[in-house]
């Protein structure tokens, strides 16, 4: 059995293209969380979130067996616009409106593995939690993405930025702008998190 580790992402969609279906794992289990992690950014919905990975890997799926993959071997920056693409389709048919909070309590903290040891703890973490995405609601959009791509997606800066198509820099601007404007809120308004 070969291993698919080794192999670059053009390497396995080539596979995958000529019929080893294992390669088409691969590429799923190194792309699916940072995939997920920008759909939700830009639907703030987890099950839709779902809806759309599931969409956009059926999709990349179709136009590899198609023969339509051409991105200089990125299959993640590619099967990233196309479930982009499927977030701004979803908007378009009316099926959703935009939101500007984050959703209920757990969804950005299913990213983290908190264990709590009892009733107390878990009370307060769900109140930071509250707390926290009531501040992400308060500064930009733009900054708010790059915060939660980069804390709770666990995305690298060139990766965001591949993800928002913006520069190294400008993603770099926005998490620290962005934190300073939540320092600048927490110190206004005396709060504790």
């Amino acid at each position: 059995m070969q291993s698919f580790k080794q192999l670059t992402e053009q390497e396995l969609v080539q596979a995958f293209a000529n019929g080893t279906e294992q390669a088409i794992s691969e590429l799923v289990c190194r792309t699916k969380g940072k995939l997920y992690t920008t759909i939700y950014v830009l639907v703030k919905d987890k099950y839709l979130a779902e809806d759309i990975l599931q969409d956009a890997y059926i999709k990349a799926i179709d136009k590899i067996r198609q023969g339509h993959f051409s991105n200089d071997g990125k299959f993640c920056a590619w099967i990233s616009r196309i479930a982009r693409n499927l977030c701004m389709d979803y908007f378009r048919k009316g099926e959703g409106k935009a939101k500007i909070v984050l959703s209920d309590g757990r969804d950005i903290f299913d990213y983290l593995d908190l264990q709590d040891d009892n009733i107390q703890d878990r009370m307060m973490s769900k109140q930071s939690g509250s707390r926290v995405r009531k501040l992400l609601e308060l500064i930009p959009q733009d900054q708010r993405d790059v915060i939660v791509m980069r804390l709770f997606g666990n995305m690298s800066f060139k990766e965001i930025a591949e993800e928002s198509n913006t520069t190294l820099n400008t993603c770099l601007g926005r998490m620290r702008y962005g934190l300073l404007n939540i320092r600048k809120i927490v110190e206004e308004r005396q709060l504790v998190i």
